[in-house]
């Protein structure tokens, strides 16, 4: 019997054959510990548990069945906090975690191309196909993450983002003078248009526009649902800003080079139905989301094209600050990234890869 000790307490990975029922083989036990530092209850963690889990363990019974994992789960923060999972899975403290690159501006750079390109595209899935695939084709992308000794499964995004406020929004004349909640790099998405960018987080944006703090927020269906904000600014005005990457299942790097291949076979398969599925469940969180906020109150309303192109075009040119301060491989991102939205049929608010020499 061959076992596998790793020198930190706080995960571990242990091989140990057992016999299998209604087999005459011996099958392998594989200990493997998967985090996240949000519950099961948030909808990018409810995928790992309620799909990528299953799908590796069907995909081991389906293909011999001479592995099988006992999962070790530490969701919820347990081992570590939000600012930590890139981190987590890359020092293994975790063998398996959701990374998330939104939070990861500096050590991963070209993987938040999304949030410097705003009017994109607000279609989820075309996002989330498009990094499956940039992931392993722009060797960049696939450098960082070897770098970072991690591979990534899986792809997560969010829904496109609209606004949520305290007062109606007619034109773009209407944000002038106004707060809004836009935390990080989408304070950027307010320029020109007069209303000023308040830092903030989900779970203040209640009592930030109670206490008069903002009048509202940049945000997105699925994510602002559970924190009742239309209680407190109800019109939501879509305007359609973009569906972003938000990074995604990821594999430490050595963990995985020491798995059977049948294991490894296991995890990428696993993750690749986890993009499929969270595609499907975020399209299905929105209607949601937007029928529960109606019921209760909410006015919804869309901005109308001209001003949404007025907004567009009074944009600075964010992907050039991006390209210039992430290295000569953002040209190679940006291109692969709205090839994929030309090659889907649809077409940019803004043609941001086409300005990097403006």
């Amino acid at each position: 019997m061959t076992t596998i000790r790793r020198r930190s307490l706080l995960a571990g990975s242990a091989a140990l054959p057992i016999f299998a029922a209604n087999t005459a083989q011996a099958q392998t036990a594989l200990n493997i510990q998967i985090a996240a530092s949000h519950p099961v209850q948030n909808f990018w963690i409810h995928i790992m548990k309620n799909v990528f889990q299953p799908e590796v363990d069907k995909f081991l019974r389906d293909n011999g069945n001479t592995h099988r994992i006992n999962w070790r789960e530490a969701y919820g923060g347990t081992l570590y906090r939000f600012q930590d999972t890139m981190e987590a899975v890359r020092d293994n403290i975790t063998d398996i975690g959701y990374v998330g690159t939104l939070w990861e501006g500096s050590t991963m750079p070209l993987q938040n191309v999304t949030y410097f390109t705003p009017f994109a595209t607000g279609d989820h899935g075309l996002i989330a196909n498009a990094f499956e695939r940039m992931n392993e084709t722009v060797p960049a992308i696939r450098q960082n993450w070897n770098g970072l000794n991690m591979i990534p499964l899986s792809s997560y995004i969010t829904d496109t983002y609209h606004i949520w406020s305290n007062f109606p929004i007619r034109s773009l004349d209407d944000l002038r003078n106004r707060k809004l909640a836009a935390p990080g790099t989408s304070a950027g998405w307010l320029s020109g248009t007069g209303a000023t960018p308040v830092d903030g987080a989900l779970t203040t944006y209640y009592t930030d526009i109670q206490t008069g703090v903002i009048e509202g927020a940049l945000s997105f269906y699925v994510g602002i649902l559970p924190t009742r904000v239309h209680e407190v600014a109800k019109y939501i005005t879509e305007c359609d800003l973009g569906a972003m990457y938000v990074g995604g299942i990821a594999v430490n790097s050595q963990r995985y080079g020491r798995y059977p291949e049948i294991v490894r076979r296991a995890l990428v398969a696993a993750g690749k139905a986890s993009t499929a599925a969270h595609i499907r469940d975020v399209s299905d969180r929105v209607a949601t989301a937007k029928s529960e906020m109606v019921q209760k109150g909410a006015i919804v309303s869309t901005l109308p094209a001209a001003e949404r192109d007025r907004w567009i075009r009074g944009l600075p040119n964010l992907a050039k600050t991006w390209a210039d301060s992430s290295g000569a491989a953002s040209r190679d991102v940006l291109n692969a990234y709205f090839a994929s939205i030309r090659e889907a049929g649809q077409t940019p608010g803004r043609n941001w890869d086409r300005e990097l020499t403006a």
